[in-house]
This record gives C-alpha cells, sequence and structure tokens, in this order.
C-alpha cells in the first residue's frame, strides 16, 4: 500500500499520539528475529519535518508488526530536535543537516553519545503557484538575489528582466529548520545568511498552503512535501551552472540536480540501545527503508548504504563523520564513501 503524506499526518495525531500499548493483532516477525507482540515499551523521535514523513512511514509499519510498542514522532524541526536529543530527552532525532560542533557540545555536556545514520536523499524544492507562468526556471544567482540578507526584492519584474510587476511573498522554513541552513549554505553561501522579512514556519504544509493561495508566492523545502501537493503548487527548475534541472528522484540520485541535493539523517542515542524496541526498531528501518522512502517521495540509498547503517547499529559506532558539514551538492557515493 502506498504511504501517502497526509495520511501519515492523521496517523500521527490519532494513532501515534495515543499513549500506551496497542491492541494485539495478527502480523509477522520484525527485524532481529522479535515475534510481533513480545516487544514492549516505547521510542521517542523527534526532529527535522522533512524527515518526519520517513520516520512517521516507518514507525507505523513497525507498529503494524509490534503491537506492544508505542513509536511518537514529533518535528520541532533539525535544530529543535538536536537541542532535545543533546539533553537526552529522545530515543533518536531526524535531521535534514549534519550535526553542528554547538550541538556535538550539548551532547558531551549531558553524556550522550550517539550514532550517526544517513536514511535517505533529498532534494530542496523551490515552489511557485500554478498560476505563475513566467518562471519556469531560476538560477542559482537569482535565488541570492531574492533571498540573501541585503535583499529588498519584493515584486518579480526586479528578478529578471521580462518577468511580470507582480509582488513576491516569500515562504520558507524558520531558523530551527536544518532546510533552512541548508538553503542559506547552497545559495547565499553561509550559516543562517538569509532575508527575514518572509512568511517563516517549521511546518511545511503551513508553507504549501501559503503559496498554494498566493499567485506571487515563492517558497522552498524537502521534494516530499512537493510530491505531496503537486496539484496545488509547481516546482521551479533550478540552474546551478550546467542549465534548468527539474527536481526528481533520478536527477536527485544521479548528482544532476545541484546544488540542493542533499543527504538525510538519523540520530540515535547509544545508550537508548539497551532498550531492545529501539534496536528493533532501528534494524527495521534499515531493513524497510530502501522501500518506503521512496512511497513518502523521497529518493532512497542504495541497499549497500542500508546495510552499512546496520552495521553501524550492530558495532554502535558512535560519532559524526559529517560533523559541521553542510553537505552541499553531495551525491549518493560520496555519503557511501563516508560510510565504510
Amino acid at each position: 500500500m502506498k504511504i501517502r503524506t497526509g495520511f501519515l499526518v492523521l496517523a500521527a495525531l490519532m494513532a501515534i499520539g495515543c499513549g500506551g500499548p496497542k491492541e494485539e493483532a495478527g502480523g509477522g516477525a520484525a527485524s532481529g528475529g522479535s515475534e510481533a507482540g513480545s516487544l514492549q515499551g516505547a521510542v521517542s523521535i523527534d526532529g527535522s519535518s522533512t524527515v518526519f514523513p520517513i520516520t512517521q512511514a516507518l514507525a507505523e509499519e513497525f507498529m503494524n508488526e509490534n503491537r506492544g510498542v508505542n513509536v511518537t514522532v514529533a518535528e520541532s524541526g533539525t535544530g529543535g530536535g538536536f537541542k532535545k536529543f543533546g539533553r537526552g530527552e529522545i530515543d533518536i532525532t531526524g535531521a535534514s543537516r549534519p550535526i553542528e560542533p554547538s550541538e556535538e557540545e550539548l551532547c558531551k555536556k549531558n553524556g550522550v553519545e550517539y550514532l550517526e545514520i544517513p536514511i535517505a536523499f533529498d532534494g530542496l524544492t523551490v515552489v511557485v503557484n500554478p498560476k505563475n507562468t513566467w518562471a519556469e526556471s531560476l538560477t542559482v544567482a537569482e535565488l541570492k538575489k531574492i533571498w540573501e540578507p541585503a535583499s529588498k526584492v519584493n515584486n518579480w519584474s526586479q528578478v529578471r528582466a521580462g518577468f511580470p510587476n507582480k509582488p513576491l511573498k516569500l515562504y520558507g522554513p524558520g531558523t530551527d529548520s536544518g532546510t533552512f541552513d541548508y538553503f542559506c549554505e547552497a545559495i547565499n553561501g553561509g550559516k543562517g545568511k538569509s532575508r527575514s522579512d518572509y512568511t517563516a514556519s517549521e511546518d511545511d504544509n503551513v508553507l504549501v498552503q501559503g503559496v498554494a493561495g498566493d499567485e506571487g508566492a515563492l517558497g522552498y523545502f524537502g521534494i516530499a512535501y512537493f510530491m505531496e501537493n503537486k496539484d496545488k503548487i509547481r516546482a521551479v527548475k533550478i540552474d546551478g551552472g550546467e542549465g534548468p534541472v527539474e527536481p526528481s528522484p533520478e536527477t536527485i540520485r544521479s548528482g544532476k540536480y545541484q546544488p540542493l541535493s542533499r543527504p538525510l539523517f538519523l540520530y540515535v542515542n547509544a545508550k537508548s540501545l539497551d532498550k531492545p524496541q529501539v534496536k528493533a526498531f532501528l534494524e527495521y528501518c534499515m531493513d524497510h527503508a530502501e522501500t518506503l522512502v521512496g512511497q513518502v517521495g523521497y529518493v532512497a540509498l542504495p541497499a549497500e548504504a542500508y546495510g552499512i547503517g546496520k552495521k553501524i547499529v550492530a558495532e554502535r559506532r558512535t560519532g559524526s563523520r559529517f560533523l559541521g558539514e553542510t553537505a552541499k551538492g553531495m551525491k549518493i557515493e560520496d555519503v557511501l564513501a563516508r560510510e565504510k
């Protein structure tokens, strides 16, 4: 069955948000050799709204096979998730960028050792309203002109000669978002470098609704939210120097969609692996992510990468191989090289 983001959000509110274990129902065996229903307890996940659909899909399927486990999945943004994670409040945090030095220090301060596991690839997608018939593509320089800190661009005619005299309204993630961090680095050349006079939200669905309701709007977020809402918004092709390229699983996987392709991560508290349900859930993620990632609109890593992830869990290989980097323009083979 194809898992859709809209369904998963409802599931989060109706099924996962409820406390306590679920009732027993028929099912197979989970990864790690645990019989359905034999595992008990909770798994707590927070972090990136971009990674949320992936972890939510995995949580739903895992709980279908392990009715005694309650996996809660929240989305407070990459930065917000790392704060909770660094204080030891959650088992797993999703991140749409690598951990930063200040977050690493918070982990050290609180004795939190962690595992870093790439889970998927994303193409950060620039979107406009479907009534926008003029901006079929934008260059990186034009995006910088729009979004750089000193920008006063508020009309499409200021972006490119020939664009119409129409107000330009911007929508984007808040400053706690890893998507915000990545976009600033990839487009504006530095952490936090962005104009602030735009409609910001950590909830990507709010951004979708904003762009869908405003003819002159432009926004950005992960590709899954575009794929889920492509009847309401339109993706802009990005010219990174070699001609306009549309965001798609094929262009992201091949490395052609630059500089807005990026790896997504799970960070796991090493102490949480002492809980059988957490270890089993991570093994399930490595066994099933290749299938489920694509079903929620992202790009799966090769099977080899998930095999490496499973080895990281088995060996409790702690620490980061991406610490403090933006992962800008990184390709799937680059991630594999880091993890071996």
